[in-house]
């Protein structure tokens, strides 16, 4: 699959199903460490690096959101991929609050759970190799390989996901941009729930951009967006 052999985190207590996963996902190419229990994922993540942890809501000792609050503590950039078998919507609200990039919907396919790692895998990638972009917002300077936001009263650092979403904002300043546009570009499909998630990231980024009244990121409603703001990148 590639030179590097990626390495992932599978948390899921039902041995049957994470036997399954990890065989799948070793013949894929992959290096898979499994467990049963949140307390025993959250003790691999702080001993190892990985690339990508995939964890189920429903763990024992500790639940997948408390995994995902620690290991969101430690790194802003590892994508997190929940499996559910709830479908509760304010269970996946809570999901993505807590730093999930996605979540899977027990039961699916291999190859659609695949598909969505390889989405991240490769974002992570890229974001690795975009090193030193720097964008001038106005009055503000933002690093988006430092996460850093730095305004005329404040410095702010970022997640992961607020600094992927800015810089696609300053890429694309000064023009409407549709709901599904931004959905597809930073968060990789159109979604509902992932759509509420990003209403959150935008309020986010709108208390910041408070500091700077020349900068306003509009709500087109309806429609979308658009980050009226001087860029210089």
């Amino acid at each position: 699959m590639n030179e590097h052999k990626f390495k992932v985190l599978l948390a899921e207590d039902d041995d049957m199903l994470g036997g399954l996963i990890k065989n799948h996902l070793t013949m894929a190419g992959y290096e898979v460490e499994q467990c049963t229990d949140g307390r025993t994922a959250i003790e691999r993540f702080d001993k190892t690096k990985f690339d990508i942890c995939i964890l189920d809501v429903m763990l024992p000792v500790k639940d997948g959101l408390t995994v995902a609050k620690k290991i969101r503590q430690m790194s802003d950039i590892i994508p997190i991929i929940f499996l559910t078998a709830r479908l509760m919507e304010e269970d996946k609200i809570m999901g993505f609050k807590t730093g999930a990039d996605d979540y899977i919907t027990k039961p699916f396919s291999m190859k659609e759970l695949l598909l969505r790692m390889d989405v991240f895998l490769r974002r992570t990638k890229k974001l690795y190799s975009d090193q030193g972009i720097k964008y001038n917002i106005g009055s503000m300077k933002f690093s988006y390989t430092d996460l850093k936001l730095e305004t005329p009263n404040n410095q702010y650092n970022l997640t992961q996901k607020e600094a992927d979403l800015l810089k696609f904002l300053c890429q694309h300043a000064n023009r409407v941009l549709k709901r599904d546009e931004v959905l597809l570009n930073v968060w990789g499909k159109d979604d509902y729930f992932l759509g509420r998630s990003m209403d959150v990231f935008m309020t986010k980024l709108r208390k910041f951009f408070k500091d700077d009244p020349e900068v306003n990121l509009e709500t087109i409603h309806g429609v979308g967006f658009r980050f009226n703001a001087n860029i210089l990148a």
